[in-house]
């Protein structure tokens, strides 16, 4: 078997690193992880050494080289279907494939003004900017939606841990950062999140890593 590599960011500011991570994680494959630090004047350098984009993450598996969160998460599952990445019924597979890429694209308000941050607790100073409460009332409402029509399968957004989860994990930790209040009914997706066991392990390094002062 081909050995499997991550290049990830700064673990307590990378979001994009952390999709494809706990996606990675949920195939139950072994992999090497290879982290580079974010805002250091040898960022860019580092991640030229693996990343064609300039970017991170970035799976290396054998010969194949994949950049773009989506695209390393695309590809996972097809590379390991036994790990149902995607929802089995069409229907909701289709629905969490359209949810994953709004996240994808969208929520650009949302991103620019409560960026990822892991060890923080504070308040966002964007919080009233243009286009934040309409974001996250958006993203309450599709995980309320989604839990609705396919959560008596298990506490995720589709029964079961999928892509789309690794999508939004990092919205709840934007959430809990800034003190986002849950609703009700999100509360246990929240916990569901959180408590993954690949989460709580990147949560634990990210606490370990050096602040960043942009982020602050």
């Amino acid at each position: 078997m081909s050995e499997l590599t991550l290049v990830v960011g700064s673990k307590n500011y990378s979001s994009w690193s952390l999709r494809p991570y706990l996606a990675l994680a949920h195939t139950g494959q072994p992999f090497q992880e290879v982290l580079v630090p974010l805002d250091t004047p040898e960022t860019a350098a580092l991640i030229a050494l693996h990343s064609p984009s300039g970017r991170v993450p970035v799976l290396k598996h054998g010969d194949t080289l994949v950049w773009d969160s989506l695209s390393i998460c695309e590809y996972l599952a097809e590379a390991f279907p036994e790990a149902r990445l995607w929802p089995a019924d069409r229907v909701a597979r289709a629905l969490a494939r359209s949810v994953t890429s709004e996240m994808h694209s969208g929520f650009q308000a949302l991103r620019a003004n409560l960026p990822m941050n892991i060890s923080a607790r504070k308040a966002a100073p964007g919080m009233d900017a243009p286009g934040v409460h309409a974001d996250i009332a958006r993203i309450q409402a599709l995980w309320a939606g989604c839990r609705e029509r396919y959560g008596q399968g298990g506490p995720f957004l589709f029964g079961a841990f999928s892509i789309a989860d690794a999508f939004y994990a990092p919205v709840v930790t934007r959430f809990v950062t800034y003190g986002v209040p849950f609703r009700p009914e999100n509360t246990a997706y929240r916990d569901a999140v959180l408590g993954l066991p690949a989460m709580r392990k990147w949560t634990e390094a990210a606490r370990g890593e050096p602040e960043v002062a942009r982020y602050r």
